[in-house]
């Protein structure tokens, strides 16, 4: 899908979506339980992917509108030969693999083969230590094992979705473990809302710093939970009040844990004069902090270089399309910096690197200066009718 933006100034109220990053947490805590509900959901191609998953591996599954009741997973009797099509999803594929290494029954794994060049490194250690099975193809892995209660060992610098994962399976192990995370936990929050959601759920686990003490044994507490609304996708919304909107984002919880909330702070700062950005802790913000800079005279960018193993190279990419715009982005291994410069109107289409964020991100730009943006459906992984939001907040535009 191409999409073509006119040049529009942004006005009205809107909500912001579901948190992704809650959805998928609190779908798996309740598929664990006996028999939970999930209200609030959107069902972008990311929650799909988990629920669609989740009904694979034997959960029983019920959709009503915007509420999914589901139950009865039992990872340690897992369907023989169980296929699961991760589609693109990094926390569909990371937060359900420990969990399919506890049944000794093979499971496969599929997806984009985007997303199985994203590393997967911790796992495949985890499995070869244990004498399990990692075998992994192109986009199709392989994967039986035992997992074992014990002491675990992470680096903190890859994916904060290695540890989700953990903190899913080995409360469920016969045995107490313990999971030390090595070096700086980049990404912390998101380890943050899965302590709240398993919390939520009825599991205990006591932190001591970077070290989790995981009893074992226990079980899922029936739930009925509501998803809150999502900082990182109302990041692009309220993204049209930097470059001239007057949009009022409601749905966020005021004392949310999501990292993302951050955004509010960063456009302050930036509006400010502020230059200076710290990403380490927010990757996902990476695109729009880019973009915004671009609009506002330029910034200067640390902790960027898990950005190059999201959906696209995040960096890379967004150099290339603010280069259309006439704007220079310098990108280092782990620094970017986008030069001050004058927004033009893009002369060819820009490319939406099968990213949603990227996409989401140049959208804001063409509203400032107009343009044409291919394959914009790819706002469909998390926030599926992004469009038809920025036609309600009176941006022009028009689906090719």
């Amino acid at each position: 899908m191409n999409v073509q933006i006119f040049s529009s100034c942004a006005a009205g109220e809107v909500a912001a979506p579901p948190s992704k990053s809650m959805a998928h947490r609190a779908l798996l805590c309740a598929a664990l339980s006996e028999g939970s509900t999930v209200c609030g959901l959107a069902y972008s191609q990311d929650i799909l992917a988990t629920i669609q998953c989740l009904r694979a591996l034997g959960a029983a599954v019920e959709q009503n509108g915007d509420t999914v009741r589901l139950g009865d997973l039992r990872p340690f009797d897992t369907p023989d030969d169980v296929c699961l099509d991760c589609n693109e999803s990094g926390s569909t594929l990371r937060f359900l693999l420990p969990l399919c290494m506890l049944s000794g029954r093979v499971v496969t794994l599929t997806g984009s083969q985007r997303l199985f060049e994203r590393p997967l490194s911790v796992y495949e250690s985890i499995a070869r230590e244990q004498g399990g099975l990692f075998e992994k193809v192109g986009n199709r892995l392989r994967v039986c094992g035992g997992l074992r209660a014990g002491t675990y060992r992470v680096p903190g610098n890859i994916s904060s979705q290695f540890i989700t994962g953990l903190l899913y399976a080995l409360p469920l192990l016969p045995g107490d473990s313990c999971l030390e995370i090595i070096g700086g936990l980049e990404s912390g929050s998101y380890v943050d809302l899965t302590l709240a959601a398993l919390k939520e759920f009825g599991i205990s686990i006591h932190r001591d710093g970077s070290v989790f003490h995981i009893p074992g044994g226990q079980k899922f507490d029936c739930c009925v939970y509501t998803v809150e609304g999502d900082c990182s996708n109302a990041a692009f919304l309220d993204a049209l009040n930097v470059v001239g909107g007057h949009v009022r984002v409601t749905g966020l919880t005021k004392d949310t844990l999501q990292g993302d909330r951050v955004y509010r702070t960063m456009y302050e700062s930036l509006l400010g004069g502020g230059r200076r950005f710290d990403l380490t802790d927010c990757p996902d913000l990476g695109p729009i902090m880019f973009a915004l800079a671009a609009a506002t005279g330029g910034a200067e960018f640390t902790g960027t270089a898990r950005l190059s193993i999201k959906e696209s190279d995040r960096c890379a990419a967004m150099a290339m399309e603010l280069a259309k715009y006439g704007i220079t982005m310098q990108v280092g291994q782990n620094t970017v910096s986008v030069q001050e410069g004058t927004l033009q109107t893009p002369a060819v289409p820009l490319c939406g690197h099968n990213d949603h964020r990227i996409v989401m991100a140049l959208a804001v730009l063409c509203t400032i200066t107009g343009g044409i943006i291919e394959g914009a459906e790819a706002v469909r992984k998390s926030f599926p009718d992004f469009f038809d939001v920025l036609k309600s907040l009176q941006i022009g535009l028009t689906e090719l």
